[in-house]
């Protein structure tokens, strides 16, 4: 029997960015239950403190709230970065879960970086003619670095392969 042989391509490089989670609104509330936990015998003891006590709950508790609904939005946000031998594929997609879908032609393309003044990079680019495309603009700065370092090197393969 003839041996089968089957090709399969992979990717040079293929990341899925998401946005930077680090403030939790979780602690926030636990924080807040726990002054309030604290707080309340003062409140009791002194009832000139009702009143303001209730106002600075109420402000926090808002905070937290809008805070809450804010990541809950945030973390809905996707880009799928994929870098072919021959096409980068951009698929990203956006808090009503619209997708969009962009290839282009890694020989055509440049990776433009803003650094700060500590050399980290704050915000990547893809200059492809006129239009410019920022990747991972919700990520945070490290992550920004270690993603560009990788994807300038998957990059390169593609333009040379």
């Amino acid at each position: 029997m003839p041996m089968q042989t089957s090709t399969t391509t992979s990717p040079l490089f293929s990341a899925t960015l998401r946005p930077d989670r680090s403030l939790r609104a979780a602690g926030g509330w636990i924080g807040l239950a726990a002054a309030a936990l604290f707080g309340l015998p003062f409140v009791v003891t002194v009832p000139e403190f009702l009143l303001p006590s209730l106002v600075g709950f109420a402000i926090a508790a808002g905070g937290l709230t809008v805070l809450t609904i804010r990541q809950a939005r945030r973390a809905r946000l996707v880009e799928r970065v994929t870098v072919w031998p021959d096409q980068i594929e951009l698929l990203s997609a956006s808090r009503k879960q619209e997708r969009q879908l962009r290839r282009l032609d890694p020989k055509r393309v440049r990776l433009v970086l803003t650094r700060d003044e500590n050399e980290r990079t704050t915000a990547m680019y893809l200059t492809h003619g006129s239009e410019r495309i920022e990747i991972g603009a919700f990520m945070a700065v490290n992550d920004k670095s270690s993603f560009a370092r990788a994807f300038g090197q998957a990059l390169r393969k593609a333009r040379r392969g």
